[in-house]
């Protein structure tokens, strides 16, 4: 390629990056009510993207449970972790959809509060999220379809290909995430958000609850006016169906609530057209009159923009000795508010007049705006320990009450899990080149200055292969985390600082840092904060 087309390339490029940032001001600036709680969090909601990397520390420090029960720390390092699901064995599945795969935990025969291995036990899925193992079959909802693949639950294998069941759902959009139960009386249940924050839609599956036979036929429109029920399950003491619901964003602070509906067959729950307890929507509340006046109130309001998503009943003994009539419903957190809500785990509690009281069981994931972590989903596995999911610290949480006596022991120091090497696959060539360049930009940002070995920072960078793989490590810098200031760094350039950020821990060389080297012409000599969180 000439000098004059790389040239006009560069120039295009910068065009259109300038065009595209003024759109987004234009957006923000235009946009009534687009009050934004955290750009990284923006960031999380748009594009699943990441926030600093859960630590031990953190959660015994930040993270608070009732008295009687404990949390823990159980699995990092799972960027974009979001759905769960417990097998009888004691493992753990995960879906991380925007990788497209699922992953297996395998449960904690040692004792050790971690996983005892992990491995991807489907990949090249489009965007897998609910999941759910019924009659030897493990069922993933992905974004347009249902499929199915043989599961051994006492193994943690697959058996046979995977089989989509249903290849026909509307995908993508907004809301794209879909999930999959199994339901008592057998058939399957799946739900389908909306496309958008709020419209009329033309799919007649969007915001709705499906439900079809396990071998995709038969499917029924079940529930409608759903805009977002990325979560629901059935109460074990009445079998009567339970969904949360996003309400939509772009109306303040305060308005509208999000909801926990009691779902019913043909029932309507007021998207677009009403919000909450039948409130008008400004944008659609006229379009439709009778249909509004149709809708069914909610059973329980969140405050608006809490975001609830995963929910899950207690059956175990234990819990529902503790809890009662109960349910745990892990809310996301706010990105279109002004100031943070959310980012907890609630606790729902029914009284015998079926009146429901809300208040909070775990939380410290956000803290005088300054988060943490965001609550996904919530299962209760057969030990009755429950799990949550973060996708902005790509963790998973174990919440257990403290008579089982591990829990109890929180500060006790963990040793830390065995990890796949994070640099595996990576030829030798293009190992070089990044450690070169990786040196390189250690040295013309002068990071040594806050990473030397007698400071804190400097302690951080050991345990880096623990907390990292070098995809995470290169996204942590576009956002890193105060006081590290973020540098102008290009993929490739990120991506070299990451691999040879990688490469001295494994070498063992975090504690000789090149304090000495010699800089690079031209480049500053300080930045103010260290490099990694």
């Amino acid at each position: 390629m000439s000098t004059r087309l790389l040239r006009l390339f560069a120039i295009t490029a910068a065009v259109v990056i300038v065009l595209g940032a003024a759109a987004v001001v234009v957006l923000v600036m235009t946009t009534p009510n687009l009050d934004v709680t955290d750009w990284r969090v923006l960031a999380n909601a748009a594009t699943g993207r990441g926030g600093p990397a859960a630590q031990d520390v953190t959660v015994r420090q930040r993270l608070r449970v009732p008295q009687g029960w404990g949390i823990t720390l159980y699995a990092t390092a799972l960027p974009k972790a979001r759905w769960l699901r417990a097998t009888a064995a004691g493992d753990l599945l995960l879906s991380q959809p925007r990788l497209g795969r699922v992953t297996l935990l395998a449960r904690d025969a040692d004792g050790d509060g971690q996983p005892d291995a992990r491995h991807v036990l489907l990949e090249g899925l489009d965007r897998p999220h609910g999941m759910e193992i019924a009659d030897g079959w493990l069922y993933v909802a992905e974004s347009g379809a249902i499929g199915r693949v043989g599961f051994d639950e006492s193994s943690g294998r697959i058996t046979g290909d995977y089989q989509r069941i249903r290849s026909d759902l509307p995908a993508g959009g907004n809301h794209w995430s879909r999930t999959v139960r199994m339901g008592p009386d057998g058939w399957l249940y799946v739900s389908v958000g909306s496309s958008c924050n709020v419209c009329e839609e033309e799919h007649p599956w969007r915001a709705s609850l499906l439900r079809l036979r396990p071998d995709g036929s038969e499917l029924q429109l079940h529930a409608t006016g759903l805009r977002n029920s990325v979560g629901f399950d059935w109460a074990p003491w009445s079998g009567e169906l339970y969904a949360t619901d996003n309400g939509r964003d772009l109306l303040g602070d305060d308005f509208p609530p999000c909801e926990l509906n009691r779902i019913v067959a043909g029932g309507f729950y007021g998207w677009p057209y009403a919000n909450g307890d039948g409130i008008p929507d400004p944008d659609f509340g006229a379009a439709n009159p009778a249909r509004r006046a149709a809708a069914i109130a909610p059973a329980h309001g969140f405050r608006a923009h809490n975001a609830p998503l995963g929910i899950v009943f207690p059956r175990h003994p234990g819990n529902v000795a503790r809890l009662g009539r109960s349910a745990l419903v892990a809310l996301h957190g706010s990105w279109n508010r002004s100031t943070p809500d959310g980012y907890a785990v609630a606790l729902l509690q029914w009284d015998a007049d079926g009146t429901i009281r809300e208040s909070t069981f775990v939380d410290g994931f956000e803290a005088a705006g300054n988060i943490v972590g965001r609550p996904v989903d919530v299962v209760e596995a057969a030990d009755g320990a429950f799990y949550v999911s973060d996708d902005y610290a790509g963790a998973i949480y174990r919440i257990a009450r403290q008579d089982e006596g591990k829990a109890a022991t929180l500060d006790l120091v963990r040793s830390e899990p065995e990890r796949a090497d994070p640099l595996a696959g990576i030829d030798a060539g293009t190992m070089a080149a990044a450690r070169q360049k990786g040196m390189q930009l250690w040295q013309r940002f002068a990071c040594a200055g806050c990473h030397a070995p007698e400071q804190p920072a400097g302690v951080l960078l050991d345990t880096l292969r623990q907390r990292y793989d070098v995809d995470s490590l290169a996204d942590y810098f576009l956002a890193p985390t105060a006081p590290m200031p973020t540098f102008e760094l290009d993929a490739g350039e990120r991506r070299a600082l990451a691999i040879w950020l990688l490469a001295r821990a494994a070498d063992g060389t975090s504690d000789r840092a090149p304090r000495s080297a010699d800089p690079v012409e031209g480049a500053p000599q300080q930045h103010a904060g260290p490099l990694v969180q």
